[in-house]
């Protein structure tokens, strides 16, 4: 009797990538679905999950993705399954796994990039630098102003009037 309940349980118990974080991950399954996520999302913060099942990095990253996922409800994240959305992960040039994209509404994709668990600092640190409420007109004075000029500004051209 007991083997039997341990049967049933194990077909149950949803596959690692098949757990959810909550309302605020969700997976995609076309092009269509990741286009419609997309459009839906507004002024949010959108972060892509390229992943597969067979991946060993992406199964050790999910866990703190979903704790992520929890911390910032008002981030979408969406996992992307790559084997069953290739033609679509090809065409968004995903040629890594674990793989992430960060999106925003309007301004349409922010950054790309390749990350394992060791490095999930990069995701942090790009929520931290994406996830700012919309009606600010940038960083308050003195925080992240070299940031700003090496992205704005030409590469050769010092921008003038900074000290």
């Amino acid at each position: 009797m007991n083997k039997v309940h341990a049967t049933v349980e194990e077909t149950e118990q949803p596959k690692w990538w098949e757990r959810n974080a909550g309302p605020n991950m969700i997976d995609i399954h076309s092009t269509k679905e990741f286009i419609s996520a997309l459009s839906e999302a507004g002024d949010r913060l959108v972060i892509v999950e390229f992943y597969g099942t067979w991946c060993a990095s992406c199964r050790a990253l999910f866990p703190k993705l979903c704790r992520t996922a929890q911390e910032h409800p008002e981030i979408i994240f969406l996992k992307v399954n790559f084997d069953e959305n290739k033609p679509m992960c090809k065409s968004l040039n995903v040629k890594v796994l674990p793989y992430f994209h960060f999106y925003r509404g309007a301004d349409g994709q922010l950054e790309s990039f390749s990350c394992s668990l060791a490095k999930f600092q990069k995701i942090k640190d790009a929520i931290e630098m994406h996830n700012t409420a919309r009606c600010s007109i940038g960083p308050p004075k003195g925080v992240g102003d070299l940031n700003l000029e090496s992205v704005s500004a030409p590469k050769n051209d010092k921008p003038t009037g900074s000290s």
